[in-house]
């Protein structure tokens, strides 16, 4: 016994030595709640306080529910169930559906979308591909949250559900249908799994004795997601006893749109059991004091109920905090840093590059490529894999070869898009039409800044966006992985990008109520606690390069930004404030504009080289027609001067410098820096 508990901290070891329920611990992240309940489970069977057959653990992932199953094993408790609920649930109903009905359990589906269309038409709507699965994500939360297709409009309405362009009675009226559609093809959806358990439990008493006399303790894990039909079940599991332990953090609670309610853990668990105890993990394992103070700043003074996080890790590199002039500009600086990474021999499977949406992905999937970098897009296909992106590709293709097109590019391609579905207005809501909208706006904005090129007309932007598909599909060895921070959620990496931080996008514009603009913070905070070891914040003042650079940071790093990084308080900050390129400072004369740095900073690059650099760009741009940024921004010109790469591959370090550049601009560069 000892030794069984003598790895666990102090807190942890608290957790373990509560055999007896109700137990409620608040686990902040990387604070070992995994190991702090399973020990608990374990130090429970090897004290013969537990049968395990009679201990039943329930998390949210099958990925969770293995990791728990492995470490039971590895205490001796393996005949402890570890389970999804919906596993759990489906075991109990296979068994007992049967006996009770008479009849076989109906045929659990793989997916709604088939029933859905069927239930669409029968409304006389006709819905494509990304409104059915906003459908199916809607009824997901209805039914999870226990409401029905009669009381759907009402409920939705005053909760401030959505479905892009759709009514919520058009949405009650489609639900409702899908549920007979459901119900004649004998047929059950997931959701369907546990609202029949709990029915077959409430129902009858023969199936709820026989299940509380096979589990007695429960454990449930992540139960900050817990929803309402998950705490019917559990209730009906427990039979009026408390032998219950709940681990959860109220601080990462980010899927309150799919029907997850912190509520349960904060609130409704101690009043449920007022004699619970309540035991919290603050001590964290995997981040550097640097980052964990920073998570810890982050929430200090909201609402989130998480913990206060102590660092137990060694100091590591402070925390940045880094504005770029655009999207472009900033997936190019990530992918420079993660070259310099590479040759300092970071393994690549340590790196991530998260982000809010997944749309944002693609320029770094560019970025990435033209430096030879694998990489992994997980909980989404790549750019060029998506099916509105393969679409829409294919109808500019096949646009460009008819030989119709003859106006400017950007209008073509907004034409195109436009004959599916898109507008210039974003949808209001989240869900794949938004998603959807977001992967056609990128094919835009490609658009818009191909046509600054020379030469640039319909045949060679499909020409530009196949190289981009053959660059991205490379194979994938060990990659980065890039990431939506609700993808991320559970993981962790050394280095971590945290990208895109702009009002806008982080919080997302959808998030229109004091609750939702909360949640987008928590989703900023699960990205910050991924990181073991550097921690790097980003955003972009503009979208495109050359774009007006009118976006501001993130209001949620307003306490953390460093004074170099923030917008002068008495500037607007929709404007762009001109500031000194070595210390960051607001630049007060028109001579120190023009120099680009105050009177008393020295430069930190080769002034005259710097000056030759601009001479040669402001001639090559005049060759081929197009605007001074678009050979290389004054940043880059100035990194160049700076560092004074003599090889392709050192210049290839610079940020805003890809394989293209190289192979146009190359030479030029290396000379003059020779």
């Amino acid at each position: 016994m000892p030794d069984l508990l003598a790895a666990l901290d102090p807190e942890q070891r608290q957790v373990a030595e509560a055999l007896r329920g109700p137990v409620r611990v608040l686990a902040g992240a990387g604070t070992g709640k995994t190991r702090a309940i399973t020990h608990r489970i374990a130090h429970g069977v090897t004290s013969g306080v537990y049968a395990p057959t009679e201990v039943l653990a329930v998390t949210f992932t099958t990925r969770a529910a293995g990791e728990m199953r492995s470490r039971l094993r590895g205490l001796g408790a393996g005949g402890v169930q570890a389970r999804t609920f919906h596993s759990a649930a489906l075991r109990q109903l296979r068994f007992f559906w049967p006996r009770v009905h008479g009849t076989e359990l109906p045929t659990l589906t793989e997916s709604k979308i088939g029933m859905l269309a069927a239930a669409a038409r029968r409304q006389r709507l006709h819905a494509d591909q990304a409104l059915l699965r906003d459908l199916a994500s809607e009824v997901e939360w209805a039914k999870v949250s226990n409401v029905t297709p009669d009381d759907y409009a009402r409920l939705a309405r005053s909760r401030g559900r959505a479905v892009s362009g759709q009514d919520h009675e058009t949405v009650a009226r489609i639900y409702a249908a899908y549920e007979e559609t459901k119900r004649s093809q004998g047929r059950m959806d997931m959701e369907d799994v546990l609202l029949l358990t709990a029915g077959l439990l409430e129902e009858d008493e023969r199936v709820a004795a026989q299940v509380r006399r096979q589990y007695k303790w429960f454990v449930v894990d992540e139960f900050q997601d817990v929803s309402p039909i998950q705490w019917a079940l559990l209730e009906l599991w427990l039979g009026g006893r408390d032998e219950i332990c709940v681990v959860g953090d109220p601080a990462q609670t980010i899927y309150s749109f799919a029907g997850a309610d912190a509520g349960y853990l904060r609130q409704r668990f101690p009043a449920r059991f007022p004699g619970a105890a309540s035991i919290e993990l603050v001590r964290n394992y995997r981040s550097t004091p640097e980052v964990v103070e920073a998570a810890n700043t982050l929430l200090a003074g909201t609402l989130s109920g998480g913990v206060q996080l102590r660092a137990q890790r060694p100091s590591g590199p402070e925390v940045s905090y880094t504005p770029r002039s655009d999207e472009v500009a900033e997936a190019e600086a990530v992918a420079a840093h993660v070259l310099r990474l590479r040759e300092r021999g970071q393994a690549l499977g340590q790196v991530a590059v998260l982000f809010r949406i997944n749309a944002q992905s693609e320029a770094f999937e560019e970025a990435l490529a033209a430096r030879g970098l694998p990489y992994v897009v997980r909980g989404a296909a790549r750019f060029f894999d998506r099916p509105e992106v393969r679409e829409a590709v294919t109808r500019i293709r096949g646009a460009a070869r008819s030989g119709e097109a003859s106006g400017a590019i950007v209008d073509e391609v907004a034409a195109i898009l436009a004959g599916m579905g898109w507008n210039p207005e974003a949808p209001t809501a989240r869900g794949q039409t938004r998603d959807r909208w977001e992967s056609w706006q990128a094919l835009v904005d490609q658009a818009a800044e191909f046509a600054k090129g020379e030469g640039a007309d319909l045949n060679a932007f499909v020409d530009e966006l196949d190289r981009r598909a053959a660059e991205q599909h490379a194979p994938v060895a060990d990659g980065v992985t890039l990431a939506t921070f609700h993808a991320a959620k559970g993981l962790e990496w050394d280095t971590v990008f945290l990208c895109g931080l702009q009002d806008g996008t982080l919080p997302i514009t959808y998030a229109d109520t004091p609750a939702a603009i909360e949640e987008e913070r928590r989703l900023l905070y699960v990205g910050m606690t991924r990181a073991r070891q550097e921690l790097l914040l980003s955003w972009s003042l503009a979208r495109n390069p050359g774009g007006r650079a009118s976006r501001k940071p993130s209001r949620f790093l307003d306490p953390l930004l460093p004074e170099t990084a923030r917008v002068p308080a008495e500037q607007p900050r929709n404007r762009r404030v001109a500031s000194c390129r070595e210390c960051g400072k607001p630049l007060a004369t028109g001579a120190e504009k023009k120099r680009g740095r105050c009177a008393d900073c020295p430069a930190s690059y080769d002034e005259a080289l710097f000056e030759r650099l601009r001479e040669w760009r402001k001639e090559r741009a005049g060759e081929e027609s197009v605007p001074a940024f678009v050979v290389f921004t004054d940043a880059t010109l100035q990194l160049i001067a700076e560092h004074k790469p003599r090889t392709p591959d050192a210049l290839l370090r610079i940020s805003g410098i890809g394989r293209s550049k190289i192979e146009k601009y190359g030479d030029d560069v290396l000379a003059l820096v020779g």
